[in-house]
């Protein structure tokens, strides 16, 4: 009898180990699921993010750093060195990280290129239509949405990007350059568009390129390895989006004063570039045309694709890798409802 009472003493003490070290494991697991630290590659557009970025520390529960990119190729270089760990970027330059084997993924479709990225060209160039550009010197950044919107506008309208000049410069040295009379023309996104055409004009928009099948947009990204350690980061994140998405279309001028005062350009100026975007529901990101859902992924991997393949064709890029490898950096499980 002694003998069995001291062996249910050690039972228990074993199952209350157990119990112990399972609310241990709950906890640590918890913790674990939170960074110390997230460093999150933002760029001044106007959509969605500048409307929730001041909330993600308070919703994320941990600390936030928002480091400020010029293009889509900066955010790449980071990427690659593993110095972010979020971002938001145009789909030409990220079907250029998948193709060089970047370890990221698309979550996230910040919005559609439409009239807020355009080829613009001076006035005083005297050119009336993409053909007259023949000869002329063109900005734009290389690998950016820009670049492959550039690179189609000239294919179509049967201009060779040899007849041309194409400068890679970021925003602020288009503007700098356009403002020396250096360059003819640019192909470049907002807010810098708008300082073009003050003495310029625009001669196609993303908006008219996509609309001819040629979809460009600004993607969130996420390194692979931070999507598998931390989902319910993401989950909120692109639970911040679509709140910002709410935000936009039941209050657009509220919306529009946040990215007034955050980009500091004038409120009005700020609504028309937020109009120019094509933004998104959460609920139209999961159609097929876009990034789909877990059980039935959509085409967006097919449009990255078709981007890479149009890269390669100008020589902007040495090789796309095969659709899976696109399809496979799409991850549309964070916009599933629990």
């Amino acid at each position: 009898m002694k003998i069995k009472s001291i062996s249910t003493v050690f039972s228990l003490i074993f199952v209350a180990a157990i119990a112990l070290t399972g609310c241990g494991g709950t906890q640590a697991a918890k913790e674990a699921a939170k960074p110390d630290q997230i460093v999150i590659g933002v760029q001044t557009i106007p959509s969605g993010e500048p409307l929730v970025k001041a909330q993600y520390e308070k919703e994320f529960g941990t600390k936030v750093v928002l480091k400020q990119f010029d293009s889509g190729r900066d955010v790449n270089t980071a990427m690659a060195a593993g110095s972010i760990d979020i971002a938001i970027l145009g789909s030409a330059p990220a079907s250029i990280g998948i193709a060089k084997g970047i370890p990221y993924e698309v979550f996230w479709i910040h919005d559609i290129e439409g009239d807020n990225e355009a080829l613009a060209v001076k006035n005083e160039a005297n050119v009336q239509n993409v053909q007259g550009l023949k000869g002329k010197k063109i900005a734009t950044p290389a690998g950016s949405t820009a670049h492959y919107s550039l690179l189609n506008a000239l294919k179509a309208a049967g201009v060779s990007a040899s007849e041309v000049t194409i400068l890679d410069m970021q925003p602020p040295e288009i503007l700098a350059a356009w403002q020396r009379g250096d360059i003819d023309a640019a192909y470049v996104w907002q807010p810098t568009l708008a300082k073009l055409v003050s003495d310029g004009k625009i001669l196609v928009t993303s908006r008219e390129l996509a609309a001819k099948g040629i979809v460009t947009a600004d993607v969130g990204i996420v390194r692979t390895d931070f999507a598998r350690k931390y989902p319910d980061i993401l989950k909120k994140y692109v639970a911040l989006q679509g709140k910002a998405y709410q935000q936009f279309k039941d209050n657009p001028e509220e919306a529009a004063g946040i990215i007034a005062k955050d980009f500091t350009i004038d409120a009005a100026e700020a609504l028309k570039e937020m109009k120019e975007l094509i933004w998104l529901a959460l609920e139209e990101q999961q159609d097929m045309k876009y990034l789909g859902t877990t059980e039935n992924k959509g085409h967006f991997g097919q449009t990255l694709k078709d981007t890479a393949d149009f890269l390669v064709e100008q020589k902007a890029i040495d090789h796309a890798p095969d659709l899976e490898t696109f399809n496979k950096a799409v991850n549309p499980s964070f916009l599933d409802k629990e």
